[in-house]
């Protein structure tokens, strides 16, 4: 009984509601066809303060429920999250789809394929110790970035440094985009953080290398924090955030007016990685010391298997690296991708080469190490060179890199564990000269003018890529020396004890084994 006398009170409420419902609708519908047909609405003889009544509840005036202005976060008092200066609303879905993809290539660079690279390349008893470091410089620099790094890298600050206008990624929110208000990016900030957050993710984790199996794993982590915060975000806010070097020095001048600056090219990171990551790992080893028994005892790579997966696995993200780079999905991105590949290979062949010739027999981690030569020696070219300037860059890279990682080393006597210095620092390099000859047109570049600007010429631009040069050496030398001295007070000591070393580190640092048996 009680349901039924709750079904006519239901159906009364529901009827109700349904009749409210059409009349509103009809109220909205009616300005659309006045305005379709272009017929003026009815009117009825009220007074004039009936029909100003009327006026103001008007549909044309106040439509039913309002939806109310947008607004953004710093008028309703949030002030810390989004800037409206920055939203923008030309995002393109391929662009953006790239560069999502690229992001995780670059990511998928150091976890796992430097991981797997540097693990093959060290002894059994410190395979574990390298991966490690690798996992835990990633964590690291992910927090660090969020707190600071990307803000002291891309922030407006001076010409040196950014400042703390995007610490805790305080600007960065769903609807905000590269650009700004005038000319908003492609793609979403959020892609563009992550994706230069991967780079700063592997250039400290590339210092691993030469310092590997006989640096304390807490001194790794002092050291690559300070090292991060006074030499990566500078060099990457002087390169890419419109600072020093991608400004100074050769100013064209026409007519006695500068018309533009000749910056230093580095189209994906060659001053910025690896330049400044292989000079650092020079200091670090140097000031290490070398390990117990090196230039006496033999010590071969414990799993070269580990070693070419690694270095494939580096190949394959190293298009996300050179060819998101140019941040669209466009003409340029497909020619650093196809550039990135042509001197990779290059690089790798003449390296086998020549370490046959030398040597009497071409190796696995020969081959492996030149390719990785020559996808450093492509970074900074990447999105200025042709194909014939690829080939020629990777055969200078997969030379000049062998005599530096055999001879050179050999003779200086460091112990730069896994020629992080041989391959990343000189190919660094190399790269970077050779992008300045070779982005001429006639080598099939992109042209100096349209990389370096209006009447940039030849000589020009090699002054720049040399100075560009010489400041990332010394800055990135003096700031590895001060953290290395810092982290040795801090932790007692860089190095770890001789029982210890010869031990491994796996069990010492970590007590796990990354072998059973």
């Amino acid at each position: 009984e009680k349901m039924k006398k709750l079904f006519p009170i239901a159906a009364n409420d529901l009827a109700l509601f349904a009749g409210n419902l059409m009349a509103q609708e009809e109220k909205v519908a009616q300005p659309k066809n006045t305005e379709a047909t272009g017929q003026a609405p009815e009117t009825n003889d009220k007074s004039d303060d009936s029909n100003k009544s009327e006026d103001t509840n008007s549909p044309k005036t106040q439509a039913p429920n309002p939806v109310p202005e947008k607004k953004d976060e710093k008028e309703i008092g949030d002030a810390f999250w989004g800037d409206p200066e920055k939203k923008g609303h030309n995002k393109d879905s391929g662009d953006q789809a790239w560069m999502i993809t690229a992001s995780a290539l670059v990511l998928f660079m150091t976890l796992p394929g430097l991981a797997l690279f540097y693990s093959g390349l060290v002894r059994r008893k410190n395979v574990l110790s390298v991966m490690m470091q690798c996992f835990t410089i990633a964590c690291l620099m992910s927090i660090l970035w969020f707190f600071y790094g990307y803000s002291l890298s891309f922030g407006e600050g001076n010409k040196y440094i950014g400042d703390f206008s995007e610490a805790f990624l305080k600007n960065t929110s769903f609807s905000t985009n590269t650009g700004d208000a005038e000319e908003p990016g492609t793609i979403s900030e959020s892609v563009w953080v992550f994706f230069q957050m991967t780079f700063a993710i592997i250039t400290p984790a590339l210092i691993v290398g030469a310092v590997a199996e006989r640096m304390k794993f807490t001194a790794v982590l002092v050291f690559i924090t300070i090292w991060f915060t006074f030499s990566y975000t500078p060099l990457c806010h002087m390169v890419w955030g419109d600072g020093w070097i991608s400004t100074f020095g050769n100013q064209v001048i026409e007519n006695g007016k500068v018309v533009d600056t000749a910056g230093a090219l580095d189209f994906a990171g060659g001053t910025v990685v690896h330049i400044n990551a292989g000079v650092a790992a020079l200091v670090a080893c140097i000031v290490l010391g070398p390990r117990k028994g090196y230039g006496k005892d033999n010590m071969p790579p414990h799993n070269v298997p580990l070693v070419l997966i690694g270095a494939a696995m580096l190949w394959v993200g190293w298009f996300g690296f050179n060819a998101g780079s140019q941040l669209a999905a466009d003409d340029r991105a497909g020619m650093a991708m196809l550039v990135t590949h042509l001197c990779t290979a290059a690089a790798a062949f003449s390296w086998m080469v020549i370490e046959w010739v030398t040597k009497g027999k071409p190796t696995a981690v020969g081959l492996a190490t030149g390719a990785v030569a020559g996808l450093v020696a492509i970074t900074p070219a990447s999105g200025f060179v042709g194909p014939l300037g690829a080939i020629i860059i990777g055969v200078a890279s997969g030379l000049i890199c062998y005599w530096a990682s055999t001879a050179l080393k050999q003779k200086l006597k460091y112990d730069d564990s896994l020629d992080v210095f041989g391959v990343h620092g000189v190919g660094g390099i190399v790269g970077a000269l050779l992008t300045g000859y070779l982005v001429q047109e006639s080598w099939g570049g992109l042209g100096l003018a349209e990389a370096g600007g209006k009447g940039n010429t030849v000589s020009l631009q090699m002054q720049a890529q040399i100075g560009g040069i010489v400041v990332s050496v010394i800055w990135t030398a003096v700031v590895a020396y001060i953290a290395l001295k810092i982290a040795g007070a801090i932790c007692g000591g860089i190095r770890v004890d001789e029982d210890d070393e010869l031990e491994g580190l796996d069990v010492t640092d970590h007590g796990e084994a990354g072998y059973t048996n």
